[in-house]
């Protein structure tokens, strides 16, 4: 595992991990190697994993699901 344990983080911790692996994304993808871009890929999927295990309510905007997105399109489809 590169990091420290998604689980040993607290909340705020948590956070900026998640802040700081976001913004590098588009870079990573650009820019990266492959061992750069997978390992990149392993992490997100680490912190966003914990994140959501600590969150399982958290709010979900309507225009974020696939029922608000169609509605968003002209016509409806």
């Amino acid at each position: 595992m590169t990091g420290v344990d998604p689980g040993l983080l607290d909340d705020q911790q948590l956070m900026k991990e998640l802040e700081t692996i976001h913004r590098t994304r588009h870079d990573t993808l650009l820019h990266g190697s492959n061992d750069a871009l997978r390992i990149h890929n392993e992490r997100m999927a680490q912190l966003e994993g914990e994140y959501l295990r600590r969150n399982p309510r958290r709010p979900v905007a309507p225009g974020r699901t696939r029922e608000g997105a169609r509605e968003r399109q002209p016509g409806g489809a």
